[in-house]
C-alpha cells in the first residue's frame, strides 16, 4: 500500500483529498522561505547579471573589523529586541566603530525591500506584514542604549498604501514617550507611489531631522536607482520645509558611480534650491560582484574640495569623506548643525 505522499501524487480521488486534509493541519507558509545569506536569494533581481570586479581598495578606505565589549553589547540589545539595523543589512564599513560606541541605525518595517537599486545590499522581494509592536521595541532599545540621538530608517514599502508613513510616525512617538531627551533623525523612502498627503503624517510626528537621500546624479538614476525619480525625491525634501520650515532637512549622495564633478555640483545647487540644510557625500563601495561597478575611488582631497564648495553654496552642515554615510557621527553632526543655524540666525 503506497504511503500518504505517494497516494497524493498518484491518485486524484478521495485518498488524495484525505491527504490534503491531513496536511492542512500543518502550519502553512504563504511563500517559500528565503535564505538571505545566499546572494541569489537575497538579490534575485541581480542574479542574472554578469560579475563586475571591484578594483582594489586604496588605503584610505580600509577599516578595522568589528570587535570589543561595546560592539557585543549593542549586538545583544539589537537581537534581544528583534530589531533590524541598516548597519548590518547594507554592510556599512563603519559598523564596528559605531556599534562599539553604542550607536546603531534602526531599520524598521522589515529587512526586505520592494525596490532593487543596483548599489544597495538590502534584500529585495515581497516583505512581511508590518509588526505593530516594532515601534515599542525600537523605543525600548533607544532607552536601553541611552542614546542622545537616534537615526531611524526603513526599507521601501511600495506594497503599503501609505508607504509606511504611519509606522514611521508611531515609531517617532514611541521614542519620544520613552526617551523625551533623545533627538530623532529619520531617513525615509521616497513615498513615490503614495498620495502626497502621507508626507504630512511623518512631518507631523516632529522628527528633529528629516533625511531622504538623492543617492546620485540624475543622469545615473536609470542604472543606479531605477525605481525612483530624481525630481520627485528633490520635491519631497522641498515639501518637508514647506510643511515645517523649522525642521532640519538632510540628503546625501555617493560618488564613484560614474558621475563627474559638474554633476555633483549641480546636485548641490538643486538641494540648496530645495532648502536642504545638511549634505553628506561618501564613497560608493560595491557590496557584491552583481552590484553596480565602482567607477573609481575618489581621493580624500577631492572630498575636501566638495566640502568647501558645499559650504560656499550655503549648506549649514557638510560631511564629505570616503567613509561618510548618512548616519555616521549623526549625533555629533546634529549638534553642529543646530549650532550653525543659531549662528546664522544671529548674523541675520
Amino acid at each position: 500500500m503506497p504511503g500518504l505522499r505517494e497516494t497524493r501524487v498518484a491518485d486524484g480521488g478521495a485518498e488524495a483529498y484525505k491527504g490534503r486534509e491531513i496536511n492542512d493541519r500543518r502550519p502553512k507558509r504563504t511563500r517559500p522561505m528565503r535564505d538571505l545569506k545566499l546572494p541569489d536569494q537575497r538579490h534575485p533581481e541581480k542574479a542574472h547579471r554578469p560579475d563586475r570586479t571591484q578594483p582594489k581598495k586604496p588605503s584610505w578606505i580600509r577599516v578595522k573589523a568589528p570587535s570589543g565589549k561595546g560592539y557585543a553589547e549593542t549586538h545583544r540589545i539589537m537581537r534581544e529586541n528583534k530589531l533590524v539595523t541598516v548597519c548590518e543589512e547594507a554592510g556599512c564599513p563603519n559598523a564596528g566603530e559605531c556599534w562599539s560606541q553604542g550607536h546603531a541605525t534602526m531599520m524598521i518595517m522589515g529587512e526586505v525591500c520592494t525596490r532593487g537599486c543596483s548599489f544597495c545590499n538590502v534584500a529585495t522581494g515581497r516583505p512581511d506584514a508590518l509588526d505593530a509592536f516594532e515601534p515599542g521595541r525600537v523605543a525600548h532599545a533607544v532607552r536601553t542604549l541611552g542614546l542622545n540621538h537616534v537615526v531611524i530608517t526603513s526599507v521601501d514599502r511600495d506594497d503599503l498604501e501609505d508607504g509606511g508613513a504611519e509606522h514611521f510616525a508611531q515609531t517617532i512617538r514611541a521614542v519620544r514617550h520613552q526617551s523625551p531627551g533623545t533627538t530623532i533623525e529619520i531617513l525615509t523612502p521616497d513615498f513615490l507611489k503614495c498620495d502626497p498627503s502621507v508626507l504630512e503624517t511623518v512631518v507631523a510626528a516632529k522628527p528633529d531631522v528629516f533625511n531622504h537621500n538623492l543617492e546620485t546624479v540624475p543622469g545615473l538614476y536609470p542604472s543606479v536607482r531605477p525605481g525612483a525619480r530624481y525630481f520627485h525625491s528633490l520635491r519631497l525634501l522641498q515639501r518637508v520645509k514647506e510643511l515645517d520650515p523649522t525642521m532640519f532637512t538632510k540628503s546625501g549622495i555617493m560618488v564613484g558611480l560614474g558621475e563627474d564633478r559638474q554633476g555633483v555640483l549641480q546636485v548641490m545647487d538643486d538641494m540648496r534650491a530645495a532648502d536642504v540644510d545638511f549634505l553628506t557625500i561618501g564613497q560608493y563601495l560595491q557590496p557584491t560582484p552583481k552590484h553596480h561597478a565602482v567607477d573609481r575611488f575618489v581621493h580624500p582631497d577631492e572630498f575636501a574640495a566638495y566640502e568647501k564648495s558645499a559650504y560656499g553654496k550655503g549648506f549649514l552642515m557638510v560631511s564629505a569623506t570616503p567613509l561618510t554615510r548618512s548616519s555616521y557621527h549623526a549625533g555629533d553632526d546634529f549638534a553642529k548643525l543646530r549650532e550653525n543655524r543659531l549662528k546664522k540666525l544671529a548674523e541675520a
